[in-house]
């Protein structure tokens, strides 16, 4: 049954050539559907022309009928495409150790209808954040990260991942590196924060050292994991100034605020499938 004000997201990418937009719309209109929102990109880099759509089916035969047509649109231009149901939320996984602040944060967001996400449980190698997951009464998965059992581990998380139907992998402070196997098994699903001193501020105490370099903007950057460590493509980022006359401790605070609103951003782009993945690039729409 035709339900009002439900849409759909027509998302496509391929190789930029006169008459696309036009094709596209033809096809949305004549099999019985509205468009609500357009927008488009030329990417001169790269030659590749990028488009998002939301749209609504005016009939309840009218998303059936506009896929079919749209199989032959689609095979005209070369374009890599989908289309994906507005009402359904992304189904997400969410991978935190010691740190809770993302994780808390997302869980807050989520339950109060803020993300269109359906988060399907947590994973940690700590039990930090069992109590906060439970209270969410969302599945809670310990798997400790020993000594000559990384692959076993990260075989028991793509169980997990593909037992809980899971879309969407969200690295919430997650301080572990992605082998690369997995990151190509998932590539364009896993999605990382971080501080954005890296890589000018390695290892413990990043703010710390900030402080001490007399540092004057500091960050954060949501990004898709890859198998080269917090260098893959980019979602969202922000930065905010700070003076000398902030501590440490408050730098620290100050980054994870940051943080916390960085990622709900990312995911939440994503989520509304605005995000297209062009290489080393990202285009959003």
């Amino acid at each position: 049954m035709l339900r009002a004000g439900h849409v759909h997201i027509l998302c496509l990418q391929c190789a930029d050539r006169p008459g696309i937009v036009a094709a596209v719309a033809a096809a949305l209109s004549e099999a019985g559907c509205n468009i609500e929102e357009a927008s488009q990109f030329n990417d001169h880099l790269s030659g590749q022309f990028f488009m998002r759509v939301v749209y609504a089916p005016l009939t309840d035969a009218a998303q059936a009928d506009f896929c079919l047509r749209f199989e032959q649109v689609g095979a005209q231009f070369g374009m890599r495409w989908a289309v994906y149901d507005g009402a359904l939320p992304v189904k997400t996984l969410v991978l935190v150790s010691r740190e809770g602040h993302c994780l808390n944060n997302l869980l807050y967001r989520w339950g109060s209808g803020d993300l269109p996400i359906d988060v399907r449980g947590v994973v940690s190698n700590h039990e930090t954040s069992r109590g906060l997951a439970e209270r969410y009464d969302l599945p809670f998965h310990y798997l400790p990260v020993r000594a000559g059992e990384k692959a076993a581990q990260e075989d028991a998380l793509a169980s997990i991942i593909e037992d809980s139907g899971a879309e969407l992998i969200v690295l919430a402070r997650y301080m572990q590196i992605l082998s690369s196997d997995f990151c190509q098994r998932y590539a364009g699903r896993v999605i990382n924060i971080h501080h954005s001193f890296l890589p000018g501020f390695k290892g413990a105490k990043p703010y710390t050292q900030a402080f001490e370099r007399g540092v004057k903007l500091i960050g954060a950057t949501a990004h898709f994991a890859t198998e080269d460590l917090d260098e893959g493509p980019i979602i969202e980022q922000e930065t905010v100034r700070i003076t000398h006359a902030d501590t440490p401790e408050r730098l620290r605070r100050t980054g994870q605020d940051t943080e916390e609103k960085v990622l709900a951003r990312a995911i939440r782009l994503y989520a509304e499938r605005r995000v297209f993945l062009q290489g080393h690039r990202t285009v959003i729409l």
